[in-house]
C-alpha cells in the first residue's frame, strides 16, 4: 500500500516506478479517484453540517414561536440525501483501495532494471563446488536408491508434488531445521516462534498475498487459508500495533509447513522435490525503524549465507531486477546453491526489505522518542533457509560414487554422531 500524499506529490515519479514494474501510467486514475472521494467527504461533511445548524435553528424558531416549516422540509431532504452520499463516498473509497491494493511496491533506487530474472545482478559467489571423479547424481536419483526419497507412495497419498522421507533422510530433514533454528535463535538473536499454518484474509491481505495472489494459495471450506510462509503469519505478529522505537529491531523465526498451489509451475520441475506443494522452511522476519532497514537486510541476508557456509555449500548472492522482485519486495537478495546434479545454482533463499509497503497494510507502527504521533515501521522477511532444498543440496554436494552421502560436520550432532548414510541406511 501507499501513501497517498505523496503520490499526489510526486505522480510522475509513481509512474516511473510502476513502470520499472512493467506497469502503465497508474496516477492519474489514482488522483482522480482520490480527488473525486475527497470531494463526496467534503460534501457530505457540509451536508451533516447543515443538518445540525438547519436543526439548531428549527429549535430556537419553536422557542421564539417561529415559522420552521422551511427548515424542517430542508432537514428532511438532508436526511433522504445524505445516504446517497455516504454510499458514493464509500464507492470511491473501495475502487481506490482495490486499486491500489493490486499494485506492487516501488523498486529501489540501487535494484537493477529489467523485466525478468536475466537482469538479476550477481554480486558475490562464495565457495568452490566440489569437484568430482564420476557423474554426479541429482538428489532423486540417489534418494530413490536410498530408499530415503519415495515419489511413488507420496503421489498415491496425494497426488504430484509431494514427496514421503524415509529413514536416515528424514532424519536428515529434520537435522537441518534444527541446526537452523538453533543457529538462528542461538547466534543471531531471532526470537523463536510457533505460529499457525492456516490464517484469516487480513492476514494474508497485510503481507499482500491477497487479493492478487489467492490462485497461489490453498483454502479451506471453512475460508481460512494455509501459509505459503511464514513470513504471513511472524510479520502480521505486528499487526495493528504500535512499538515504542527502543523496542526496534523485533527480530523473530519459526520453522513450519508451507504450502503453495504452484498454480503458474506447470511442467517446471516436475521431477523430485525441488518445486513441492507442502515443504518446510525456517523463515525469518525483522520489523525495524525505517532509518535502520537497509542494514536490517544486509544483517538478515548474512545470516541466511551463515547457513550455508556452516553447510559448506557454494552458493552466489544476486540482487533482483525489479521485474523479477515479489510483489511486496523493495529489494530483494537471492541466495542460490550450487547443485551438482543439475550443475547449476539454484535458489535456496531470498531476503527482502519490504520497506512500510506491508506495515501500512497491517497498521503497524512505532512511536518516536523525538515528536508526536506514530510512524510506519519497515518489514523484512528472508528464508533462513528453504528446509528442503537445503537437504537436495546437502545430498547432491555430499554424495559419493557409491550412492552414499556424507554427513555435514556441523549436522553430525543433530544425527547422533552418524558420518554417513549408506546405500543399506
Amino acid at each position: 500500500m501507499f501513501d497517498l500524499k505523496w503520490i499526489r506529490d510526486c505522480p510522475e515519479e509513481f509512474d516511473r516506478a510502476m513502470g520499472r514494474r512493467a506497469l502503465g501510467p497508474q496516477a492519474d486514475t489514482i488522483l482522480d479517484l482520490d480527488r473525486r472521494h475527497r470531494d463526496a467527504l467534503s460534501s457530505l461533511q457540509d451536508m451533516q453540517q447543515r443538518r445540525n445548524e438547519a436543526s439548531k435553528a428549527i429549535g430556537e424558531a419553536k422557542r421564539e414561536s417561529r415559522d420552521a416549516d422551511a427548515l424542517i422540509a430542508e432537514v428532511s431532504e438532508l436526511k433522504r440525501s445524505m445516504p446517497a452520499q455516504e454510499q458514493e463516498a464509500r464507492a470511491l473509497a473501495a475502487q481506490l483501495h482495490e486499486i491500489l491494493s493490486g499494485l506492487p511496491n516501488v523498486p529501489g533506487p540501487d535494484v537493477p532494471d529489467g523485466e525478468d530474472e536475466s537482469a538479476n545482478a550477481e554480486l558475490r559467489c562464495v565457495g568452490e563446488p566440489p569437484q568430482f571423479d564420476f557423474a554426479p547424481k541429482q538428489h532423486f536419483e540417489l534418494g530413490e536408491a536410498l530408499g530415503g526419497l519415495d515419489f511413488e507412495a507420496a503421489g498415491k497419498l496425494a497426488g504430484a508434488r509431494f514427496t514421503v522421507i524415509r529413514g536416515k533422510l528424514a532424519r536428515l530433514h529434520r537435522a537441518i531445521a534444527q541446526f537452523m533454528l538453533d543457529l538462528h535463535v542461538d547466534e543471531h538473536g531471532f526470537s523463536e516462534v510457533n505460529s499457525p499454518v492456516l490464517v484469516r484474509d487480513e492476514v494474508l491481505y497485510g503481507t499482500a498475498q491477497l487479493p492478487k495472489f489467492g490462485d497461489d494459495l490453498f483454502r479451506t471450506e471453512d475460508g481460512r487459508w494455509l501459509i505459503p510462509t511464514a513470513e504471513v503469519t511472524l510479520t502480521n505478529l505486528a499487526m495493528d500495533r504500535i512499538f515504542e522505537e527502543d523496542a526496534l529491531p523485533r527480530r523473530v523465526c519459526a520453522h513450519t509447513l508451507c504450502f503453495r498451489s504452484e498454480a503458474g509451475a506447470a511442467g517446471k520441475d516436475t521431477r523430485g522435490m525441488l518445486r513441492q506443494h507442502q515443504f518446510e522452511k525456517v523463515e525469518m522476519v525483522s520489523i525495524a525503524h525505517p532509518d535502520h532497514s537497509a542494514e536490517e537486510h544486509e544483517r538478515m541476508t548474512a545470516c541466511a549465507e551463515e547457513v550455508l557456509k556452516r553447510l559448506g555449500l557454494a552458493y552466489r548472492v544476486v540482487v533482483l531486477s525489479a521485474g523479477d522482485m515479489g510483489f511486496g519486495a523493495r529489494k530483494t537478495y537471492d541466495l542460490e546453491v550450487w547443485l551438482p546434479g543439475q550443475d547449476t545454482y539454484r535458489e535456496i533463499s531470498s531476503c527482502s526489505n519490504c520497506w512500510d509497503f506491508q506495515a501500512r497494510r497491517m497498521k503497524a507502527r512505532y512511536r518516536p522518542k523525538q515528536g508526536k504521533g506514530t510512524a510506519f515501521v519497515h518489514t523484512l522477511n528472508g528464508s533462513g533457509v528453504a528446509v528442503g532444498r537445503a537437504l537436495i543440496a546437502v545430498m547432491e554436494n555430499y554424495q559419493r560414487a557409491d550412492g552414499s552421502i556424507e554427513v555435514p560436520a556441523v549436522l553430525r550432532r543433530y544425527m547422533g554422531g552418524l558420518e554417513v548414510i549408506a546405500a543399506d541406511g
